[in-house]
This record gives C-alpha cells, sequence and structure tokens, in this order.
C-alpha cells in the first residue's frame, strides 16, 4: 500500500454498499483519470463507517474517553416517526442504542454482523493490492466526515486539502437523511459532494422509463413489462481496477469515545460484544449440533464470485427452481442475497454470467446441463428474481416512510392489529422469536434463521404470513425479528416483502391459512426432525396443542 506525504489534494470517497472491486462505477472512473495523469486530486481517501443507528457500536467504546460523553436523540428517526424512541442504556455513548422502533430488538444480530465485518475487510485488502486502502471507523457518516474535514489540515507541514466528496446514492429513508448531512458538513467547508448512482442492479436507472418514482406501477406484472427481454436489459459490467491513487498521508484518526481496531477478528469482537449483553442473546434456542446449517459463507467480493462461479459449473443454474422449504441441498439455493445486499457482486455481473454460460462463451460449466443452449427455466428464474429486487428498490423509492408505517403501501387502515402490549399477544410473539409456535413448517424456517442466519425465501413468506396474516400481530414486529436474524437483510426486500405477505403492499400475497393444514404432514415433519434435536421436538409439540386450542 502507498502512503506518500506531500502536498496533497485528496478525493474522500464515502463507501456504502459498494464492497467490491469489480463493477464499480467509482473505482473504474476514477483508475481511468489516475492511469491517465487527468485525475483532479492526487490522493484518494475511501472511508467506510459502521453506523450507528444500524449496529451497536458500544464494543468500540474507549473506557478512558467514554464516560464523558452522553447519548446523542437529535437524529431523525429512520423510521420516521416524531422523535426517537427511549431505550434504556447501560453503555455511555454519544449514540442511543441500535433499536428497532417498534419491539426494541437490535437492528444487527450477530450473523450479518460477521458476515458485513468480513466484506469490509476483505473489500479494504482488496484496496490495498491495487495501492489504495480504506479507512474504517464507527458513528454517524455526518460525524465522522466532519472529523475528517477538520483534523485533515491541522498538524501538518505541507498543504493539504480535501477537494471533493463521492458517495452512492442509495433510497432508503435513514440513507437519504445521511446523504442530505453529507451535503451539510461539505456545504460548510465549501467541498464539492458527487452522487453517483447505485449500479448494483439488473436494470439500470437510466434504462427505466420512469420520470418520477410515482410513475412506478403498483403491480410487478407492469413493471416486469419495462423489461421484455431481461438477458440484454442489463449493462455491461466494468473491469477491476489496476491500480489506484494513494491514500493520504496522516489519516484522521477515530474520533473519541470510540478506539477502532487494527485486526479483522478485533472489529468482529467490537460489534459481538454487545450483542451478548443484549435479552434477545438468551432467548434464541441453540441451534442443534446434529444438524449442519446450511449457510456457512465468509463475507467479501471474492467468496461472492466464487459461489457464483460454482453454481455455473456445477449446472446449478440450469436445474435451479424458486426453492421450498423442504429444497435440501446446498445448491438448491442460490444463495448470493447476502452479498447483493452489501454490493459484494452485483446483479449485472451474475446476469453476465448467465449470459456466457447460455451462450457458449465459457469455460466455466462447459460439461454441464444447459451450457451453450440460450437460457432455461433455471436462469431465467434467477433473472426474474433480480428482476424482483429491482422492484422493491423502486418502491421504495417511490413510497418512502410508508415503507415503516402499519398501513402499509395501501394506507390500509381498516385491518385490527394485535399488539404486544397484550401478555397473551406477547406470548405469541414470544414463541415466534423462539420458533416455538407449535406449527412445524414455521418453527423450522424460524429456527434456522435465528441460528444461521438465513432461510429460503419460501420459508420466509410460510413464517410471515403465519405472523402477520393468521395470528394478526401487527407485521412490523416480524420484519423487525427478520432485521436482527438475517444475514443478507435489505431494507427494501426486507419491509417490502413483509408489507407483501402480510397484505399491506403492491400485489399482496394470497391468504394462507396454515392453522387449518394437516398438522401430520410428513414432508413438514421430516424437515422440522432434520433441523431440531428431540427436546425441541416435545416442547413443540406441547405448543401445538396450545396453538390449536387458540386457532380453532
Amino acid at each position: 500500500m502507498r502512503v506518500y506525504n506531500q502536498d496533497l489534494r485528496a478525493n474522500l470517497e464515502i463507501v456504502r454498499r459498494e464492497l467490491r472491486l469489480t463493477d464499480n462505477p467509482i473505482l473504474h472512473h476514477i483508475s481511468e483519470l489516475h492511469s491517465k495523469d487527468q485525475a483532479p486530486f492526487s490522493h484518494l481517501l475511501p472511508v467506510y463507517v459502521f453506523p450507528a443507528r444500524q449496529v451497536e457500536v458500544g464494543g468500540f467504546l474507549d473506557p478512558a474517553t467514554a464516560t464523558c460523553h452522553s447519548a446523542k436523540t437529535d437524529e431523525p428517526s429512520s423510521r420516521c416517526t416524531d422523535r426517537l424512541p427511549e431505550f434504556p442504556t447501560t453503555i455511555e455513548s454519544p449514540y442511543p442504542p441500535a433499536r428497532s422502533v417498534v419491539a426494541g430488538f437490535p437492528r444487527c444480530g450477530p450473523h450479518r454482523a460477521r458476515f458485513w465485518t468480513e466484506s469490509v475487510w476483505e473489500f479494504k485488502n482488496g484496496l490495498e493490492s491495487i495501492g489504495s486502502g480504506l479507512a474504517i471507523r464507527v458513528g454517524r457518516i455526518d460525524d465522522i466526515l466532519e472529523n475528517m474535514l477538520h483534523e485533515f489540515k491541522r498538524e501538518s507541514a505541507v498543504k493539504r486539502e480535501v477537494v471533493g466528496v463521492w458517495i452512492t446514492a442509495e433510497d432508503g429513508v435513514a440513507e437519504k437523511t445521511d446523504e442530505r448531512n453529507v451535503f451539510r458538513v461539505a456545504g460548510l467547508k465549501k467541498i464539492p459532494v458527487r452522487v453517483w448512482k447505485d449500479e448494483k442492479y439488473l436494470i439500470d436507472d437510466r434504462d427505466l422509463p420512469y420520470m418520477t418514482p410515482k410513475e412506478v406501477p403498483d403491480s410487478f406484472a407492469e413493471f416486469r413489462k419495462t423489461a421484455a427481454c431481461l438477458r440484454t436489459a442489463s449493462r455491461k459490467t466494468l473491469p477491476r481496477p489496476a491500480s489506484l491513487p494513494p491514500l493520504p498521508g496522516r489519516i484522521p484518526a477515530q474520533p473519541i469515545p470510540f478506539r477502532v481496531p487494527t485486526t479483522l477478528d478485533g472489529w468482529i469482537a467490537g460489534l459481538l460484544k454487545p450483542l451478548y449483553d443484549t435479552p434477545v442473546a438468551a432467548i434464541i434456542p441453540p441451534w442443534p449440533l446434529t444438524a449442519v446449517p446450511q449457510h456457512a459463507d465468509l463475507g467479501g467480493e471474492a467468496y461472492a464470485l466464487e459461489r457464483l462461479k460454482h453454481l455455473i459449473a456445477s449446472g446449478a443454474t440450469t436445474t435451479y427452481r424458486y426453492p421450498h422449504l423442504s429444497s435440501h441441498g446446498e445448491d438448491r439455493r442460490t444463495k448470493l442475497t447476502a452479498w447483493l445486499a452489501l454490493g459484494c457482486i452485483t446483479a449485472r455481473q451474475i446476469n453476465e454470467h448467465l449470459l456466457d454460460f447460455e451462450e457458449g462463451r465459457t469455460a466455466l460449466g462447459h460439461h454441464a446441463d444447459g451450457y451453450g443452449i440460450g437460457e432455461n427455466g433455471g436462469t431465467a428464474s434467477i433473472r426474474a428474481e433480480l428482476l424482483w429486487r429491482d422492484y422493491l428498490r423502486l418502491c421504495t423509492r417511490k413510497y418512502g416512510c410508508k415503507l415503516f408505517r402499519l398501513e402499509g403501501f395501501k394506507g390500509d387502515m381498516d385491518r385490527a392489529w394485535k399488539h404486544g402490549d397484550d401478555p397473551d399477544v406477547n406470548r405469541q410473539i414470544q414463541r415466534f422469536v423462539e420458533g416455538r409456535t407449535g406449527v412445524p413448517v414455521v418453527d423450522t424456517a424460524l429456527r434456522e434463521m435465528s441460528s444461521t442466519g438465513y432461510t429460503s425465501d419460501h420459508a420466509r413468506q410460510i413464517a410471515a404470513t403465519y405472523f402477520g396474516r393468521q395470528l394478526g400481530i401487527d407485521w412490523r414486529i416480524g420484519a423487525e425479528w427478520f432485521e436482527y436474524c438475517l444475514v443478507d437483510y435489505d431494507v427494501s426486500g426486507n419491509w417490502g416483502h413483509w408489507q407483501y405477505w402480510a397484505g399491506v403492499g403492491n400485489d399482496p400475497v394470497g391468504y394462507l391459512n396454515l392453522g387449518r393444514k394437516r398438522e401430520g404432514n410428513e414432508e413438514q415433519e421430516d424437515c422440522l426432525k432434520a433441523r431440531l434435536d428431540a427436546d425441541n421436538l416435545v416442547t413443540l409439540q406441547s405448543n401445538r396443542r396450545e396453538m390449536q386450542r387458540t386457532l380453532y
């Protein structure tokens, strides 16, 4: 990693969910300018901030300084409430705990925290391999930026200035707030900000026929018509940059009261420590030692590409179908969603690899079924799911805060939802969280999700339909629980799906009455027994009898 200490003009890039070198528009652009000596800056400073509103950062508090600070409560809530809810806290931090608004769950659980950290660290290593690096911080983006700009020129014998701040646009409510704060902080220093388009999706925004978000249809079927041929609807990917400008010398340190580690293990330990101290950690039943989790992947671009290449080489993309709960086997699910959520890989990279396989333009998978004969049912299904991700993201852009409202996109004010202040309802919520509802197919999904960070889309739909439609409980509590558990959490995907499953979103799913399905369904029972031990099954049988008295 080259680090120069000279008169410099630095460009500061705020990295978000684009944790990859390949198909990265910002890095590609900088690399081309740098190779031609046309860059308006001599140095590049990529900065990644673990946001305090999404992850617990108490594990990084420096005991020597932490007691001097109290929690900030002036930040707008990411759920568009009038004010942030008050949460009890046992740590002295400038930020309130990263808890969900309705149920108070931690917003990021251990599975995603680990995967997220691995992805950031692998991106850092990748940047270092091409002459750059990554400053990793915790806090709020605007706080870190303000500190960086303030400290950059201090105690320096050479002329040092930040000449620009670049950031990639996102569609979440809180993410838009971050962007406005970046403009505010940089504007006070008269530093220009450039917002780049988010290009990790299948269809580029510039190729959509909508002038404004309001034009996005409320039906996926209608949206699907905008891309008649998905195989050719995606733009070409961008190559991995060969080199980047160096880091500036003396990068401003992490602001107090935090102290950040210098190793991957240190980062993981810091993010996990506060989670182990929460009540949630104690109520999740352990995953049986005899059951092997089907999701044990590592974060980062290299592992994402390795997984994609494996799916193609093995022929799994040809045989792929929308997976059901009982779909055992490593390759019955693509399991690319966690990497997609963090931008370790892009949808158009996936599409490009599928095209090469279908057209026989690659040696990868040349012995597999479907090679060189065009699109097949499996590859078409994968593209359709990638387009569905695009659609959910556009719905977030269209509806904004409504993504988190109980009445949903449809504004359904007539539904009478149950809430956790009722003791009976609270017990139902507790059993849902523990995966002890008494419905085998639901408990299988919930236990796999909480214990491994993953379960199939079909299993998620079953669990969510049971919670929101069968029990009639405030669906946002379920969405917040999924947010905590899932390694592949994505704000648009999670909350958009929950609206869809609860019947308050676009194209609501049909009502699935699980309570009246035959309890002795052999497929469900076999699936449950494959993943849960005998003691847990005894407890589930007891809960099932009580559930029957409640539902029938």
